[in-house]
């Protein structure tokens, strides 16, 4: 085999230098060791790589030719040196995080870019769910951590920590009887007006505190929930990083009731199983959650 990792990077060092010697001083050799070592690969190639007609060494064009391929396996290569490393620290093939539908938007998702950029070849596996399946799915070991909105007790099998919180605010659909500014929404009328509620298919698993109308359509998913608001056919909690622009631009209204505030704050905790090892992801992940618990709510 003509190229090896070795002479890889001796040819493209030549190449990027422009010259043996230069070469050489990077590679930290002898330049007559390099002057061999290409001497070598172009007898074995029968090709010739480099004119030496002058002190610099000059690419011929089939070593132009050869220099995108050999860049991009040296590039792979060095990748997969660090995966090896990585993988010997503790790297997991896969890290499956599991979230509710309303954060999968929000500050929980920026952790994940820096992942991405740390660990290339680390498998990454996002799933929506309410939190009552989230928990289910993390129990059973479908998923390494879950990422929901704060429960009232704690699980002793389960470790967690609080990862921020979410503001959300009522909102509906201008001329939709929840929306109108001019009578607030009482108790009577709150029970009797459709509410829109992100439940992944159980109202029972919702926090009673979004749940205030006796009327309610469930969705998974808070864009679908979005939809449905926009077309009148009801109001809801959403996001207020989402609702925001459209409450601006008029395309929504925040709904007023007459006995509570129209925004609540809900505060998100991310959970593991403490007697199941965590990967190199997934704690990178959870210090990266941490670091960032400080910023500005959403």
């Amino acid at each position: 085999m003509a190229f090896t990792s070795e002479t890889l990077r001796v040819f493209l060092a030549v190449i990027d230098e422009g010259s043996f010697s230069a070469a050489a001083r990077v590679l930290g050799r002898v330049p007559s060791a390099v002057n061999m070592a290409i001497s070598q690969l172009e007898a074995e190639l029968d090709l010739m790589l480099f004119d030496r007609a002058t002190r610099k060494a000059l690419p011929t064009p089939a070593a132009r030719a050869l220099e995108p391929q050999a860049r991009q396996v040296a590039s792979q290569l060095t990748l997969l040196d660090a995966h090896a490393l990585q993988l010997h620290a503790g790297l997991e093939r896969r890290f499956v995080l599991v979230m509710a539908p309303e954060l999968q938007t929000g500050a929980w998702s920026r952790p994940l870019v820096t992942l991405a950029e740390e660990f290339p070849a680390l498998e990454i596996e996002i799933r929506s769910a309410a939190r009552a399946e989230a928990i289910r799915l993390l129990h059973e070991g479908s998923v390494d951590m879950a990422l929901i909105f704060e429960r009232p007790g704690i699980n002793e099998q389960e470790g967690f920590a609080e990862a921020g919180s979410q503001l959300l605010t009522a909102v509906a659909a201008p001329g939709y009887p929840a929306s109108r500014q001019d009578r607030p929404l009482g108790e009577t009328l709150m029970a009797d007006t459709r509410q829109i509620v992100v439940a992944g298919g159980d109202r029972n698993a919702s926090d009673p505190q979004i749940v205030l109308s006796q009327r309610v359509w469930l969705t998974d998913s808070y864009l679908a929930t979005l939809d449905l608001v926009q077309a009148g056919l009801g109001w809801a909690y959403l996001p207020h990083p989402l609702v925001r622009p459209l409450i601006a631009s008029g395309l929504l209204e925040q709904v007023q009731f007459d006995n509570m505030a129209s925004q609540i704050r809900r505060w998100i905790d991310v959970i593991w199983i403490k007697n199941r090892p965590q990967g190199l992801g997934a704690r990178r992940y959870l210090q990266l959650l941490r670091e960032q618990i400080g910023t500005k709510p959403e």
